[in-house]
């Protein structure tokens, strides 16, 4: 699609979630644009499952529920990020390591914040990086804290390589899960970026359900063997403190306080 083309959606879809329902007439004036440009949009964002007519009048248009969704996702990453920062600081200064946050979506850990290490050295993301779960030590503690079938859905759609180290086999991510279910932890070393090792642990919600992820990451040279149970150890006791303010804070809102 065109950027102009694409910018001219964006108007519609933000439009529609302002004045829902609304009608072809109306979205013109209120975005300056002709009709026939209006329509386009609108067929195109109904194909992608953005828009849908209004089952009360069907010529005027609403969000659908995978909007709605969209936005509580974002949401609910702010809230998690928001809660976690106290002790994310905490991580940082007790390991003096770059602290990574990620969120799932789909097959992929998305970075949400970011933690940096006074080290000159150090391991670095930008925000909003997406990274595959088998290669990320934030990915792997993430499917060792789902349940069994959503690991084998994961594993059907291949492993692909992001190093040489990268696990790419089956059954040596099955026997890495039961590792990290058995400790609390994960240990990537060097499966995302070669030079990098990574100690990451999933914080979950009160059904034991995986949210995000956290992780310690440095060079290979610091984060050595001899730091992996100290660091795991460490990055598990703050995804536990950051699961217990989640639910304070849920506790809280449904009292109203």
């Amino acid at each position: 699609m065109p950027t102009n083309s694409v910018v001219s959606a964006f108007r519609v879809l933000e439009t529609v979630a302002e004045q829902q329902p609304v009608g072809l007439s109306e979205l013109s004036r209120m975005v300056d644009l002709p009709k026939s440009t209006v329509q386009r949009c609108l067929l195109t964002l109904h194909e992608l499952g953005w828009l849908r007519p209004s089952s009360a009048a069907p010529t005027r248009w609403s969000l659908t529920y995978r909007a709605f969704s969209v936005g509580s996702k974002a949401r609910d990453h702010q809230q998690i990020r928001e809660t976690a920062l106290p002790t994310l600081n905490e991580l940082q200064l007790a390991t003096t390591e770059t602290i990574h946050l990620c969120a799932p979506d789909g097959r992929e850990m998305v970075l949400i914040e970011r933690l940096d290490t006074a080290h000159a050295l150090r391991a670095f993301m930008p925000l909003g990086q997406r990274i595959p779960m088998h290669a990320s030590a934030t990915g792997q503690a993430f499917l060792a804290a789902q349940p069994d079938d959503a690991v084998r859905s994961y594993v059907a759609d291949g492993l692909a390589p992001r190093t040489p180290s990268t696990i790419t086999d089956a059954d040596v991510l099955w026997e890495t899960i039961e590792q990290i279910r058995g400790r609390g932890y994960s240990i990537n070393d060097q499966g995302l970026s070669t030079g990098i090792t990574a100690i990451g642990a999933a914080i979950l919600d009160a059904q034991e359900q995986p949210l995000a992820s956290v992780s310690v990451s440095g060079p290979t040279s610091r984060i050595t063997a001899e730091k992996f149970e100290t660091y795991g150890l460490a990055v598990h006791a703050a995804t536990e403190k950051i699961r217990d303010a989640l639910l304070r804070f849920d506790l809280e809102s449904v009292r109203g306080v």
